[in-house]
């Protein structure tokens, strides 16, 4: 039975960087018997310019009946005036947590033709493999009460609320005990337990699963460490597990390390595996439209969909070989570029991975 994908192009360079990862779904389907049907939606600014809110009831119906949905990234400046209630940003999040997207996989591998772009020293980054799983649904962007108050003084004062039940603590820590189970049997869980009383609660509660996990050797970092550790030794670390904002922070800062945040993929699952797959990148509005973005990561969200929902694992490493195949040949686009090799654009990059594909 055909499995249906959502597409999500959004805004910025989004519409152009998934334009190049269908094409690739597009050739696996034509040429390589992949059973797949693909429908398109708006989301975040496209979606309020059209209908007035950045996630439409359209999109969420088609998106709770679709198998997995690729995204390609929302927001910009048009919008930044906009109530924070009704801003982009709030489709994505509406989607996550209206579909109950809870466990973020973001891996941060370094491709050995990439080892001069990152911005540290070759022999510190040189076989970087790290997957950080973030919680995606719980935490202080959504906890509550939040919001904007005028206190009794006159003075305007903002809160949020850092909030985690044991349910949500354990069914990621169970999402990353899991991976690390596939890998290197390493785990480090990432908190602020010395300050944070939600934080201590979450250390407590991943201890407590990983008794569970005998084979596993579980650590625990304050987050202040842990980013400083990400750039004095990273190749230390093998799955990172930590609160929402915290891994957002830290895989942005682990991108950086792979060469361009244009590089790295992410995943987005429910319990069943059902995911939204999208780059990590945000909408980049300031080269949206002049062809020159990144489209592998997108690309290489395809291949994490091909794994980890659509149950497709020789095409996810058909992708894989691919894209290592036009970084071997020396195709790079802008924000990877080094002396020597061949810059291309946005659409040059994603025929050459289609090419590859054979």
């Amino acid at each position: 039975m055909s499995r249906k994908i959502l597409i999500l192009p959004g805004d910025g360079i989004g519409p152009e960087i998934v334009t190049e990862a269908v094409k690739v779904l597009a050739r696996l389907r034509d040429e390589h018997g992949l059973d797949i049907e693909m429908d398109e939606a708006l989301v975040g600014g496209a979606a309020i310019d059209a209908t007035g809110g950045p996630l439409p009831d359209a999109t969420l119906e088609i998106a709770r009946e679709a198998d997995a949905i690729l995204l390609g990234a929302v927001g910009g400046h048009k919008w930044e005036s906009l109530d924070i209630a009704i801003r982009p940003e709030k489709g994505l999040l509406g989607l996550r947590s209206e579909l109950n997207l809870f466990a973020n996989l973001r891996p941060a591998i370094l491709y050995p033709q990439l080892a001069d772009a990152s911005s540290l020293k070759p022999e510190i980054v040189s076989g970087l493999d790290i997957m950080i799983v973030r919680e995606l649904t719980g935490g202080i962007y959504f906890g509550k009460p939040r919001g904007v108050h005028t206190r009794d003084d006159g003075q305007r004062e903002g809160y949020n609320t850092l909030v985690y039940s044991e349910v949500e603590i354990d069914r990621i820590a169970r999402v990353a005990f899991d991976i690390a189970m596939k890998r290197g049997k390493r785990l480090c869980s990432v908190d602020k337990a010395n300050v944070l009383e939600c934080t201590e609660l979450w250390r407590e509660i991943v201890t407590v699963a990983g008794k569970d996990y005998d084979d596993v050797e579980l650590s625990h970092m304050y987050v202040d460490n842990a980013a400083m550790q990400l750039v004095r030794a990273p190749k230390q670390f093998d799955v990172m597990v930590t609160t929402n904002m915290f891994g957002d922070i830290l895989s942005d800062a682990a991108a950086m390390l792979t060469g361009s945040i244009g590089m790295l993929p992410s995943a987005s699952l429910d319990e069943n595996s059902k995911g939204m797959y999208e780059p990590i990148h945000g909408s980049a509005p300031d080269i949206a439209g002049q062809n020159m973005a990144n489209p592998l990561a997108t690309i290489l969200s395809v291949a994490m969909m091909l794994r980890y929902t659509l149950d497709e694992p020789q095409m996810a490493d058909t992708i894989e070989t691919a894209v290592n195949k036009v970084l071997d040949d020396g195709l790079r686009t802008a924000d990877i570029m080094s002396e020597g090799m061949q810059q291309v654009s946005c659409e040059a990059m994603g025929d050459a991975v289609v090419a590859a594909l054979n």
